[in-house]
């Protein structure tokens, strides 16, 4: 009797478009062939209409989710029974425990079957599948009461009501919390106890701190006899002293009498040099095998003396790292013997060598280096040589680098961008520009021998940045 579908949970599948709906079956009509659902939920949400009624053209598939009376026959294929299928979507028939519409089976107890418990599964399964194991129902009779006592009584008036998310999101106290957790922190940097009272817990370092107690840092490691007012500090803090050129002068004399001759002075100096100028001049971006087209152009202002002698070195090995230099030295008739010497490798590099002003480039070079200064003979500034290399590198606008240059006092004929100081550096005018200091190799007993306490402070590195302290 189509009474007897009266009060059964159902699942009716509508299709993509109209979706499922699940409710309690509270009218079925065969002669219009609809069937109606009381509390109906659609996809998974409670409808707000307390009852839809759907025709058998718009069912798709129908499911018995629990059957709520004791009658365990199922509605036989009558007159008066409901037959929701009779149009061309199919037809509804008793296949003995399987309720077939539109071709799919729905389980339903029978009475050559014992009566499902209370909330017992129903499956669905083609004419050709294995009927479920007996665990399966009990399962389901597990899992309903699960369901329960989690979804159970209530649950409909809380759907109704939205969730006030403003309203709790107010319950949350964040400065209280952010407080504990910062209060938190700040006792862990103390003596915070954990488990036994009186216990602490270690202070917390950063990723760039060492966890080794280490002694203080001292900065002033180099003093000086009779210092100088000038003083400069390196990167990290440590202070370099200048001292004058006499003191100077005879620490270059004690290092050469205990081997550290004027040939490898020279060397040392034209390798930190040539680094130097290499790192000013691009470095890696610049000096590269694809960048041949682009190489670099050192003009190297070179004088008489041994300050020239140490351009020149530095020359020879920037033309050996592919560097076009053009080395200007005014001819004279008698040489030093350290400046012979070099401009004899020099000449085996392929570099240009020039004695005159005017077959230096007119266009601006990458870089001008000087060395025309020399600390005792002041009066080469009044050679004609002198002032025309001078007043060209004035003009051709490109930067400059001091090699070695004088004390202050003495007027720069060329105002130099960086210079870069020997061993330790002289007291330096503002005309030097940024002042660099480079490690000549000269030991620590050889520093101690004219009374300065000397711990080297070029690290890791033989060229290092100096700043004004």
């Amino acid at each position: 009797m189509a009474s007897d579908w009266i009060g059964n949970l159902v699942s009716i599948q509508c299709g993509p478009t109209l979706g499922v709906y699940q409710g309690e079956v509270s009218s079925v009509d065969p002669t219009s062939q609809t069937i109606s659902l009381r509390h109906p939920f659609h996809n998974g949400v409670k409808c707000t209409v307390p009852e839809v009624t759907f025709s058998a053209m718009d069912i798709k598939d129908l499911k018995i989710l629990e059957i709520r009376k004791n009658s365990t026959e199922v509605p036989k294929q009558n007159g008066s029974d409901f037959n929701p299928t009779l149009t061309q979507h199919g037809a509804c028939k008793d296949t003995g425990g399987v309720v077939q519409m539109n071709s799919v089976p729905v389980t339903v107890p029978n009475k050559a079957e014992p009566k499902l418990q209370e909330g017992g599964s129903s499956s669905c399964r083609g004419p050709n599948q294995v009927t479920p194991k007996k665990n399966g129902v009990k399962n389901g009779g597990h899992m309903k009461n699960k369901d329960d006592e989690c979804f159970g009584d209530g649950m409909e008036d809380v759907l109704d009501e939205d969730f006030d998310f403003e309203g709790n999101l107010a319950l949350f106290d964040k400065a209280a919390v952010f407080s504990q957790i910062e209060s938190s922190e700040r006792r862990g940097n103390g003596a915070r106890s954990r488990g036994t009272p009186g216990e602490q817990t270690p202070s917390r370092y950063r990723h760039d701190e060492n966890i080794i107690e280490a002694k203080p840092v001292i900065y002033r490691q180099i003093t000086v006899p009779h210092p100088e007012t000038k003083e400069y500090s390196t990167d990290s803090g440590l202070v370099v002293p200048s001292i004058s050129f006499a003191l100077h002068k005879r620490l270059l004399a004690a290092a050469e009498s205990h081997g550290l001759s004027l040939e490898r002075r020279l060397e040392m100096t034209g390798v930190c040099a040539s680094q130097m100028a290499l790192t000013l001049l691009g470095g890696p971006n610049r000096l590269t095998p694809k960048n041949v087209h682009q190489r670099p152009t050192v003009a190297l202002l070179c004088g008489p003396h041994v300050q020239g002698a140490q351009g020149i070195s530095c020359g020879r090995h920037l033309a050996n790292h592919e560097v076009e230099v053009i080395l200007f030295l005014p001819n004279f008739v008698k040489m030093l013997e350290a400046i012979t010497s070099e401009l004899a490798l020099f000449g085996k590099t392929g570099g240009k060598l020039v004695s005159n002003v005017k077959d230096l480039p007119e266009t601006p070079v990458d870089l001008v280096i000087n060395c025309l200064d020399s600390h005792e003979n002041g009066f080469l500034r009044d050679q004609p040589w002198y002032k025309a290399a001078a007043d060209w590198a004035n003009q051709n606008r490109a930067p400059l680098l001091s090699i070695d240059p004088p004390v202050s006092g003495q007027e720069h004929a060329v105002e130099a961008k960086w210079s870069l100081s020997l061993g330790l550096p002289l007291p330096l005018s503002e005309g030097a520009g940024r002042v660099y200091l480079c490690d000549i190799g000269i030991p620590r007993q050889v520093f101690q021998e004219v009374g300065i306490k000397y711990h080297s402070p070029f690290g890791c590195k033989f060229v290092i940045p100096l700043h004004s302290a």
